[in-house]
């Protein structure tokens, strides 16, 4: 199980992204609202109906974290404090950590970059505290994965696809999308 986590104010491009190229690849993704009510506001006034609420999510269950940036979004996902308990749940059990755009802010502030190489949007490096930023389309250190921008999320839910269903499946859907 994914759980994509969303909060007013995120970017629209990215979580339908990740949620749509996980589950053409036969990921089974869950999007997950922090905001107590299942429609969720996006940055750009797209607003989408989440499968769960926080309060309804079997963490137990999930092997993967993925947060889309935007904002206000990810500062509202850094202020939920359930999140960023299961965060630091995930981080200490070794499971998988995903962020793109604004959102590796949110496991900065977590604590668990602290010593680890990131990216964030281009501009944001401030904001990951304890990590080595570099300036990539996407960074992956052990179990944390992290991307720039709604520019790089296709590729960044294809780097997710390949972690959790392999190299073939992900060529598979790229083939399928038309981008190679």
């Amino acid at each position: 199980m994914v759980y994509i986590y969303l909060a007013d104010g995120f970017e629209e491009t990215e979580a339908v992204t990740i949620v749509d190229i996980m589950r053409r690849g036969g990921a089974d993704v869950s999007s997950v609202s922090v905001t107590g009510s299942r429609i969720v506001a996006g940055a750009h006034g797209i607003a989408l109906t989440a499968d769960l609420l926080f309060e309804e999510a079997d963490h137990s269950s999930c092997e993967m974290i993925v947060m889309p940036g935007g904002m206000p979004g990810a500062k509202n996902l850094a202020a939920h404090e359930g999140l960023t308990d299961r965060i630091k749940e995930f981080a200490a059990e070794g499971k998988w950590l995903a962020a793109i755009c604004a959102a590796p802010m949110v496991l900065a502030g977590a604590g668990v970059l602290n010593g680890k190489t990131a990216t964030i949007y281009p501009g944001m490096e401030d904001r990951l505290t304890g990590a080595k930023a570099v300036d990539s389309p996407i960074a992956r250190d052990g179990k944390i994965i992290t991307s720039q921008s709604p520019g790089t999320a296709m590729v960044f839910a294809l780097y997710l696809l390949t972690v959790l269903k392999g190299e073939e499946k992900a060529a598979e859907v790229e083939e399928g999308l038309c981008m190679s």
